[in-house]
């Protein structure tokens, strides 16, 4: 499931609110090592504690509890306040053994000393070589520790009305500079079309953007962060989305899965849509009507580079003080790789799997009816392929992400530039760092 982001999974969504995508941090900050001991059996039968907020997952929990009699799980939904929750759980001295947190939130409660690190089970270090690689790269923080297990991913795409382009001529971008000259040529020959919209209050769709062109927002050496969230890499991608702004190409009066956008899209007023790959069901189960107008292409790209980006994605992290590190590894093992469970997790929570078994599920590898039957998973797996594994986030996301949306809000509005937007989030990153005495400096 998506990180904490306030995306729309619809169909089998559960909005989550805190990113996109998704990355970890090679700080040093405190974790809770395991010891060797920690990791053996328990004696007797096992009950574990596993909170998450994906549609369903309490059949795919039944279907592990029917099979493993000894090692019992219990599961609670918290998508109405995942992260209060688990914060007020961590508080009070009775965090479950596993639930399920956003890539992008992991450094800030690592800093928090929320996790154990499972890297002393060996099922749990095995595990690497079942995840797409990139993935399993933010979750041991700099290849040190294991204090979760990828479980979903949101590699980005071009979704596409294939019917508007090839209506008034225009070809389906690569780059970016295609696709802005396809936003004035759409416009101009329909005034009240506009290629996509730019959502102000969604940053972790924007993090996704940077992410694709390698602009890292954070590094750690020297005993300190560097933060680098308006670098040139993020300037580049906040300076062309604000001309398409400002020559009002593109509408910023659209929420993510709103009503409103479905009905833009309804009347034939958006073009196209940058999402990921658990937004395959928005359309689908929104748009009936537009079957077959639909298509997924890969995203534009910049230059020649050719890389992309997330948007999304959720972990299943080990918390502090879960009593039966080896039965939480087994579950968690089972959970995140198991062909049967992945495929339970797509149908039910809509879950686009991090690992590499699940990329072969008979659902990921057949065409799509609603997208002309194409096999648009295989573009999501392109997608996943090409994806920056060093990018990082900050131990303050959230705080940084709001300060973005706040200021991407006003630019939106005529208040300032995107560019403007990533100093503010530049400054709120330096100024969350020092209020929790965490080093950090601008810059490399």
């Amino acid at each position: 499931m998506s990180s904490t982001v306030t995306r729309t999974r619809l169909a089998a969504v559960a909005a989550t609110a805190g990113i996109a995508v998704l990355a970890g941090c090679s700080s040093p900050a405190p974790s809770g090592k395991a010891t060797a001991a920690s990791c053996a059996p328990s004696k007797g039968k096992v009950t574990l504690q596993y909170w998450n907020t994906v549609p369903g997952m309490d059949k795919v929990v039944a279907l592990w509890n029917k099979k493993n009699p000894n090692i019992q799980v219990q599961t609670k939904n918290i998508s109405n306040d995942q992260y209060g929750i688990l914060g007020n759980a961590l508080k009070a001295g009775k965090a479950p053994d596993l639930a399920q947190v956003g890539y992008d939130e992991l450094p800030n409660l690592r800093s928090q000393n929320a996790f154990v690190d499972a890297s002393a089970c060996s099922d749990a270090t095995a595990a690497k070589s079942k995840f797409v690689p990139w993935t399993w790269s933010q979750t041991s923080f700099g290849g040190s520790g294991v204090f979760a297990l990828p479980q979903d991913t949101g590699p980005m795409a071009l979704y596409v009305r294939t019917d508007l382009f090839k209506k008034y001529g225009v070809a389906i971008p690569k780059t970016w500079d295609q696709y802005a000259q396809d936003a004035r040529k759409l416009h101009q020959a329909d005034p009240h079309l506009t290629i996509t919209f730019f959502d102000p209050n969604n940053a972790e769709w924007f993090n996704g953007l940077l992410w694709q062109n390698n602009a890292q927002m954070y590094g750690y050496s020297g005993d300190k962060w560097h933060v680098t969230v308006e670098s040139a890499q993020s300037k580049q991608v906040a300076e062309y989305w604000q001309k398409l702004i400002s020559e009002k190409l593109v509408r910023t009066d659209l929420a993510n899965g709103s009503t409103q956008m479905y009905a833009a899209y309804e009347k034939d007023q958006v073009a196209s849509y940058v999402g990921a790959a658990w937004g395959y069901s928005m359309f689908r189960d929104n748009l009936p009507e537009q079957a077959g107008k639909w298509s997924v292409v890969p995203m534009p790209t910049w230059g020649t580079n050719g890389t992309s980006g997330d948007w999304g994605g959720s972990t299943v992290a080990f918390m502090k003080g879960g009593k039966h590190l080896y039965e939480s590894v087994k579950f968690n093992t089972w959970l995140n790789t198991d062909p049967e469970a992945l495929a339970l997790e797509n149908q039910l929570g809509g879950l686009y799997p991090a690992a590499d078994a699940g990329l072969g599920l008979p659902a990921l590898s057949k065409g799509v009816p609603y997208y002309n039957n194409e096999r648009i998973f295989d573009v999501f797996a392109d997608s996943s392929k090409k994806i920056d594994t060093s990018f990082t986030w900050g131990p303050t996301q959230k705080t940084v992400n709001l300060a973005l949306q706040d200021a991407m809000a006003k630019a939106a509005a005529g208040d300032g530039t995107l560019t403007d937007a990533l100093a503010a989030a530049q400054s709120a990153a330096l100024k969350s760092m020092k209020d929790q005495a965490i080093p950090a400096t601008a810059g490399k």
